[in-house]
């Protein structure tokens, strides 16, 4: 079952999210098969999903949908270029990608980092992407700032090359290549080239990646950007998207004002790519510093628009993407010789590619899990999908369209299912005739898709544990940066840029209050964009919540609760689930256990029945018990080869010290001494301790009026009955150590890149008032545009993205910086961080009017945006329960941050953080970056990332 299991480690460490439960009685020895829940029939599901729009074309051939809808004072914008890199010529490899980063550069007519007037605007959900076809921009903006974000984007269309010049040119390679080190440092990380080589012959479009080769960065130029622009970003190449609270005539009259003057582009006809099938099997073995084999089998297959990519798609579900795929129940449930597995159907464009991968158990063969895995597959060719595998597939995916309809941009809302369909299909409703296809595919269609496509040879990619190939980095003198003048290029002048009008006061949901027959608190709001529900149930535990000697109790428990009840196996409650088109997952962050269900409100009832059942009746099988404690060996054993998970595990205890329970990785997975210490008996003891009605609140955001949804949420928990037993309390007594600076070195050979992680311990908690500290710290560290990320990425491009945080724990909160910079900037990394933390809180240099007006603008007019889903709604309430917040709290956040001043600002920031008292954890080569860090003057102490001997 998929599970989401520590929030803390997400993102260093947010504060509110997942998963827990209480009492409970032994396993029965076996379960009969259950009943199917009652489910709303798919062809109802399937109607209603509608976005409507309205589609028209300016004159120089820009496509524009509109779609209305005025839940909230915002528009998504999203603009669609219809270039990728499969259109990349030969020597040309990642210049679709690296040209997506020269557009947030500044624009002939709006100079300087669209980052900035972009967050002056308040715009959220903001981007830019690129994928084998295509290049998209999109932001959601408050309804007064459109016109502003209109004038920008159409600018970067139409007035782009005056201002791109060398030295852009040159910093934006240095950030590309170090988001491509960032991505082939991680465990696996160079397998995607591997595939896409073997899979597709010389000269095939789909054969590199889109972030490219490094030497083929090198030597892009000045000339290669002018022609890629000039070819590629034409009016006519392009959709725009505009979605929420905008009408068509409002559309058309703004998209001709802002693009019509830009004169039509050279057409461009996207890259045809055949379907190539190999002429024999490929096996290939590969090594990497990793900690489990690792086999993926692959095919090339037709892309979206084939009638066969559909059949294909439910295929890979049935076979590894339910969470009772045959893959699960074989090779994970019952074998148990792999720890996870799964399978995918990547429907491209021209192309798809069909996957299969399982992670093999430490001390299982990895040719026998391949075997076992091919015979599987062979047997669904064989005989096809069962009807009912098909309905949970068909209902899990109509679920997932349905809940991607609450949003109007980003990267998955409204604005993305139109342009997709218009680009890729000349028709914005293909999404529609997608999930007509799904609901109409019979186990005949899937198994004559199968045969005709997984019958032909494979490649298979073996990952075995071992140290990789050397790395290819890029040339200290790139061919591209000649810095030869390029021609002058004549800018054209065009109207000054539109001013942003009065943004509201964003309008919270109202919270209503009510108790269950036992109690249990319920707290709600009313949602009805979409006919879907989101229950949390938050128990006051967490990962705070573990004994020193057994960490990763409590995740672990939380881990098996999704595991089966008394009444359902871990395979029938996941069917169960699939079923309804409902997911229940649980999970932890540090201060908060918390079961989340997220449904269809025609399904509310079984699926809050089904909630029910796993929080209030776990089974614990004692089999599934030592299934999991494998699995989480394993998953110990992954973090040890993750740069970012390294770190997070070692920082914790070197800044809250060993005794306090916020001192412990953020993963929550615990470590291997511990795991292999918990007894059945240490799960029904902490299951009974924390998971009790009494230590839970429920909340919920729904379409159904809190007096229809009370019922529900009664008869499936009202009468669960607390123990005797008084409610536990976390101790925090453990006095946090005095900060000792140094820089802990982690070993991790072959490293092209170092993770940097630092921090100490702020004299504040989460419940503290934190607003005046949190916006001066948007200048310092957690902003795009602070100056640590300025300096680090857009000035000196040593790495891809730099961030400080405080982050919001109930108690204590950390202050935490994460920086992943090139191998051999890793010392002077730290020397800059700390440089610009010196110069902001002693050296003179605060907060100036500029980033101050920049700040409060963006922390205002951004809140329009940031509660338009039921889950970021859910989110702010949980979030403001635990930190003591009034229920209104987002409402009075704009009066009170538009009355702040610079002073104000370096007042709290300087009262709060204290980079002398900085512990850094830097995970990389010991061999490149010791030495860099010797030169620091800072005690360094070196480890392994492998475990203490015990």
């Amino acid at each position: 079952m998929r599970r989401t299991g520590s929030l803390v480690a997400a993102a260093a460490l947010l504060a509110v999210s997942t998963p827990v439960w209480a009492s409970v009685a032994p396993a029965p020895a076996a379960q009969a098969a259950a009943p199917a829940p009652r489910a709303a029939p798919v062809a109802d599901l399937v109607a209603a999903v509608d976005i409507p729009y309205t589609r028209f074309t300016l004159d120089n051939g820009l496509t524009v949908l509109v779609h209305e809808d005025h839940k909230a004072p915002v528009v998504a914008v999203s603009v669609w270029y219809n270039v990728g890199s499969k259109d990349e010529p030969a020597g040309k490899t990642g210049f679709a990608h690296l040209f997506e980063h020269l557009m947030f550069g500044g624009s002939e007519n709006a100079p300087g980092s669209y980052f900035t007037p972009m967050r002056n605007m308040g715009a959220t959900d903001m981007n830019g992407t690129t994928s084998f076809d295509r290049t998209n921009y999109f932001e959601t903006v408050p309804t007064p700032a459109l016109e502003q974000a209109l004038f920008m984007e159409s600018d970067r269309m139409g007035y782009m090359l005056g201002a791109i010049s060398q030295e852009t040119l040159d910093l934006q390679r240095g950030v590309v290549q170090n988001e491509k080190r960032q991505g082939d440092n991680q465990p696996y990380g160079l397998n995607q080239y591997k595939l896409l080589e073997a899979l597709f012959p010389e000269g095939h479009p789909y054969r590199h990646s889109t972030i490219g080769s490094m030497a083929d960065l090198d030597a892009a130029s000045m000339q290669t950007v002018r022609d890629w622009f000039t070819s590629n970003y034409g009016p006519n190449n392009a959709v725009l998207v505009l979605a929420g609270d905008i009408t068509p005539a409002q559309a058309r009259e703004l998209t001709n004002k802002y693009f019509g003057p830009i004169a039509r582009g050279p057409a461009n006809t996207p890259a045809q790519a055949a379907i190539p099938t190999l002429s024999a099997p490929i096996s290939e073995t590969t090594r990497d510093r990793v900690s489990n084999a690792r086999i993926q089998i692959s095919w090339a297959v037709p892309g979206m628009l084939d009638a066969d990519s559909v059949p294909l798609s439910v295929a890979a579900s049935v076979l590894g993407g339910l969470a009772s795929s045959r893959l699960d129940n074989e090779l994970v449930r019952g074998e148990q010789t792999a720890v996870s597995v799964g399978a995918g159907n990547t429907a491209l464009h021209r192309v798809g590619i069909f996957q299969m991968q399982m992670d093999v158990k430490p001390g299982e063969d990895p040719a026998a899990v391949e075997a076992r895995a091919r015979e599987i597959l062979n047997g669904l060719i064989a005989d096809g999908p069962t009807q009912d595998e098909i309905n949970r597939v068909v209902t899990q995916y109509a679920s997932r369209r349905i809940q991607g309809l609450e949003q109007v941009g980003g990267f998955g809302g409204k604005a993305t299912a139109l342009a997709e369909g218009q680009l890729y299909a000349g028709d914005p409703e293909f999404y529609k005739k997608q999930l007509a296809a799904y609901a109409a595919v019979t186990p005949a269609q899937v198994k004559a898709a199968m045969q005709k496509w997984l019958t032909r040879p494979a490649y298979t990619l073996t990952t075995l544990v071992g140290q990789r190939e050397a790395y290819q980095e890029a040339a200290a003198a790139p061919s591209g940066a000649n810095h030869t003048p390029a021609p002058e290029i004549q800018r054209k002048t065009r109207m000054a840029k539109p001013e942003i009008g009065q943004v509201a006061n964003v309008d919270f949901p109202a919270v209503e209050r009510t108790r269950l027959s036992n109690g249990m608190e319920v707290i709600y709001a009313h949602r009805d964009a979409t006919p879907t529900t989101k229950i949390a149930i938050d128990f006051d535990a967490g990962l705070a919540a573990d004994d020193r000697a057994k960490l990763g109790l409590q995740t672990l428990m939380l881990d098996l609760m999704d595991e089966g009840t008394q009444t359902l196996n871990a395979t029938q409650l996941a069917e169960a689930q699939e079923a309804l088109g409902a997911t229940i997952t649980t999970g932890a962050t540090m201060d908060s256990s918390l079961i989340q269900l997220s449904a269809l409100t025609p399904n509310l009832q079984p699926s809050v029945a089904l909630m029910a059942d796993v929080v209030r009746r776990p089974a614990f099988a004692p089999a599934e018990l030592e299934r999991l404690r494998a699995t989480r060996l394993s998953r110990i054993a992954a973090e040890r080869t993750q740069p970012a998970a390294l770190a997070s595990r070692a920082l914790p205890e070197l800044i809250y010290g060993a005794d306090s329970p916020y001192g412990r990785p953020f993963s929550g997975a615990g470590d291997e001494a511990s795991v292999k210490a918990i007894t059945e008996g240490d799960i029904r003891t902490d299951y009974a301790r924390w998971i009790r009605p009494d230590n839970a609140k429920i909340f919920i955001v729904s379409d159904k009026p809190l007096s229809e949804v009370t019922p529900i949420l009664d008869a499936a928990f009202g009468q669960w009955v607390p123990p005797a037993s008084a409610k536990p309390v976390k101790d925090f007594s453990a006095p946090i150590p005095a900060a000792t600076p140094k820089i802990v070195l982690i070993d991790r050979p072959q490293s092209p890149q170092s993770y940097i992680m630092g921090g100490e311990v702020l004299g504040v908690s989460g419940k503290d008032d934190l607003l005046v500290l949190n916006a001066a710290n948007n200048v310092l560290g957690n902003d795009f545009l602070s100056r640590i990320n300025t300096d680090l990425r857009e000035t000196k491009s040593w790495s891809y993205g730099v961030n400080a945080s405080v982050n919001l724990f109930a108690g204590r909160v950390p202050y935490l910086v994460t920086a992943p910079v090139q191998a051999d900037k890793t010392g002077p990394a730290i020397e800059a961080l700390n440089q610009q933390f010196n110069d902001f809180l002693s050296g003179g240099k605060g907060v100036t009017a500029e980033e101050l007006q920049r700040t409060i603008n963006g922390n205002t007019r951004r809140l329009a945006g940031s509660y338009e889903t039921s889950a970021a709604v859910l989110g702010a309430m949980r979030q403001n329960d635990l930190l003591g917040r009034p229920d209104d709290y987002p409402e009075t956040v704009a009066a009170r941050t538009n009355a702040l001043t610079a002073a104000q600002l370096d007042a709290a920031a300087k009262a709060a953080i204290d980079p002398s008292k900085f512990v850094w954890v830097v995970v990389g080569d010991a061999s490149v970056v010791k030495p860099q860090l010797d030169a620091l003057g800072i005690p360094v102490e070196v480890r392994s990332a492998a475990p203490a001997v015990q």
